[in-house]
């Protein structure tokens, strides 16, 4: 089996809490390379990410990558993160530019991501493995596919060391992909981010907000399948098995889960793979 990575996001209460526990102990049986927390922008919600690192790296015995934003943060509130986030243990960092949340009227001082990169270099040097994100089927805001990659490549040259995909259910738009990276001159892993499929109304809102596109034949047979729940896993275990089995035979170097802090859907997958 290739190495495998999960996100999680910061919980904010005492329910949340206790689910990122119980799945964090489910998910460590499939022996993770590493563990990721997503970033909380603005206001009293940045607090999460540090405390929730700390609690994977230190009383789950992950490895722990926070991610950090250009939103919202200061140069000198990221170098504070940088130098907390060194103090814990960390040794990766997942880069982004990130979102403005809703009601947020004012950006960081950084802009890109490949400027959160350079000055991530600037503080810390080499301690961290900086991963950043790419966007196999084209991120929504770019002028086109290849100024996408022009973006991806103004990030690896700033420094970064790896990068994690949006997530997709079309195998050939991540080779494609792939192809294009290394034809500018991109030689980073480009590790395949992995949505497991649970909820399927909640998957098409997400999708319509990032740009992945869901293909029309698994739409409609998940509209077939109406409430029955079972069945609506049941499937989304295969499709999402099935394509990682087709990244793993096309050469991938890993596979990164989001997780949306439940383990079962993950599990599913993986144990279906490891069957295969």
């Amino acid at each position: 089996m290739i190495p495998v990575s999960f996100e999680f996001y910061p919980p904010k209460n005492d329910d949340q809490r206790a689910q990122l526990d119980r799945t964090a102990k489910r998910l460590k049986a499939h022996d993770p390379e590493y563990v990721s927390c997503t970033f909380g922008a603005g206001g009293s919600t940045l607090r999460y990410t540090p405390e929730t690192v700390r609690q994977l790296h230190q009383e789950h015995g992950f490895h722990a990558a926070p991610h950090l934003s250009c939103v919202g943060g200061t140069r000198e509130e990221i170098r504070d993160l940088l130098r907390l986030y060194r103090a814990i243990g960390c040794r990766r960092i997942v880069a982004l530019r990130g979102d403005m949340p809703s009601g947020m009227g004012q950006a960081g001082e950084l802009r890109y991501a490949a400027e959160l990169v350079s000055f991530i270099r600037d503080v810390a040097g080499d301690h961290f493995r900086i991963e950043v994100g790419c966007y196999p089927e084209t991120h929504p805001e770019a002028e086109d596919a290849l100024a996408d990659v022009a973006y991806f490549k103004a990030k690896v040259d700033a420094g970064a060391d790896a990068a994690i995909t949006q997530y997709f259910y079309n195998a050939d738009a991540y080779f494609h992909f792939v192809d294009a990276a290394r034809a500018a001159g991109i030689e980073v892993p480009i590790i395949p981010g992995i949505m497991p499929i649970s909820n399927f109304s909640q998957l098409r809102r997400f999708s319509q907000a990032c740009g992945a596109e869901i293909p029309r034949w698994i739409t409609r047979r998940m509209l077939a399948y109406g409430d029955d729940t079972a069945s609506i896993r049941d499937f989304g275990a295969d499709v999402v098995a099935g394509l990682c089995q087709r990244l793993i035979d096309g050469g991938a170097p890993a596979l990164h889960f989001y997780t949306l802090n439940m383990a079962k859907p993950t599990q599913t997958v993986l144990q279906r793979l490891a069957i295969a």
